[in-house]
């Protein structure tokens, strides 16, 4: 679960993280009042979506206009930045052409920034501990300065047995050129984030940029955190903190059902069971020269209820010109899976080829369900077959 940069604040600043002083705002009168109350000679005015490089985008319509983060010197410049961005729909090089829909506003004091560092905090899978990474290049893309300069990329792996060390984290802050105070005042963000980061079950603290101010204070300028859906129940407080209108509502919808969905850009819906078998479906379809639309594994003992409204977000997704329905039925039953096709088809007038494979638990049965219910359903006898059939049928179909 992803939350906004003025809630992330918050809660690292609850646990000891120096972050400027700040204020959201849904309307504009409330950011007014909000630049007002800092008081600061310079304000800084920033749109709130889920996505990166806001203040490198554009607003739709404004392609040569001025992005998400703006400097604002006056109240009346404050005004105006926020009548330019409420409302409007925000286009970053993460958000897709799509954009996203500006609700909220972060209004924050500007700081004297002499330095700009990277820092964030995750969890290394490949070894099973949170690992340290940071830069000396902050403000800039890390997926970039990783790839032109890999060896500006610094890491720190936490033993989970032993837990951060201070002497870890004065490591890192040499290794970044910090000196003086400046190496305790990162001690203290280190451990402010892996705190957070440990009593929040987050899989993501960043900060980019991490700022060394003037003085030799150090500030977190920005803030990205993520948290691990499955230890939700642990934090209620935190799952408040879901903004639903950032989510894909396909997405939203699955989750009631509990179906793991995830939406991509292609045109080829797949239904699976199984997240095995749904890579191998989607990589299937890619091999042969399409691309599948989403992820969908509707889990080994779904019910009828589930499949059907599996089905229908594959319907409503208007980039899908064919669906491929792949199922072994281990846990679950293949006349389930059918019964629940043919009616969801029905409900929603399915208008787009259809191709069903079926292996597995009572598969006679679901095979002669589909066979009886009048749809025009392309049958497959295995993977490769599903695959070829629907590629086929949907490039027919747009001939």
């Amino acid at each position: 679960m992803n939350i906004h940069e003025y809630q992330a604040k918050a809660l690292l600043r609850s646990y000891g993280m120096p972050v400027p002083e700040g204020r959201a705002a849904t309307t504009v009168a409330e950011a007014a009042a909000a630049a007002s109350a800092l008081d600061a000679p310079v304000t800084v005015v920033k749109a709130q979506i889920h996505a990166g490089g806001r203040g490198a985008g554009h607003f739709a319509g404004k392609p040569e206009g001025k992005g998400g983060v703006r400097l604002a010197r006056s109240a009346d410049d404050v005004t105006d930045a926020a009548q330019a961005m409420l409302g409007e729909v925000l286009i970053t090089k993460q958000t897709g052409p799509a954009g996203r829909l500006v609700r909220t506003l972060y209004i924050e004091s500007g700081c004297d920034i002499a330095r700009e560092l990277y820092f964030s905090m995750l969890v290394d899978r490949s070894t099973g501990q949170i690992v340290i990474v940071a830069s000396p290049d902050g403000g800039m893309e890390i997926e970039d300065v990783a790839a032109r300069t890999p060896e500006r990329i610094l890491k720190e792996y936490i033993d989970p047995a032993k837990g951060l060390c201070d002497y870890q984290s004065r490591d890192v802050a040499v290794r970044l050129g910090l000196k003086g105070r400046e190496i305790r005042a990162f001690q203290n963000v280190v451990r402010s984030a892996y705190n957070a980061f440990t009593g929040l079950d987050a899989a993501i603290v960043e900060i980019n940029p991490l700022v060394v101010t003037g003085a030799g204070d150090l500030l977190a300028l920005d803030a990205k955190m993520s948290f691990d859906e499955n230890a939700l129940f642990r934090h209620p407080d935190l799952a408040r903190l879901r903004d639903v209108h950032e989510e894909d509502p396909r997405e939203r919808e699955a989750a009631e059902y509990g179906l793991a969905y995830v939406g991509l850009d292609g045109n080829i819906g797949c239904m699976v069971n199984g997240a095995g078998l749904a890579m191998a479906t989607m990589d299937i379809i890619k091999m042969e020269g399409e691309e599948p639309a989403n992820f969908l594994d509707v889990g080994g003992g779904a019910s009828k209820e589930r499949v059907a409204a599996a089905f229908r977000i594959l319907i409503g997704d208007p980039k899908v010109r064919g669906i491929l329905v792949n199922i072994f039925g281990g846990i679950m039953r293949c006349d389930v899976i059918a019964e629940a096709i043919i009616a969801a088809s029905h409900e929603t007038r399915l208008n787009v080829p259809l191709v069903v494979r079926l292996a597995g638990t009572n598969v006679e049965r679901g095979k002669a369900l589909l066979a009886e219910s009048g749809l025009t359903i392309i049958p497959a006898d295995d993977l490769g077959d599903a695959a070829r059939k629907i590629v086929s049928a949907v490039r027919n179909a747009g001939a």
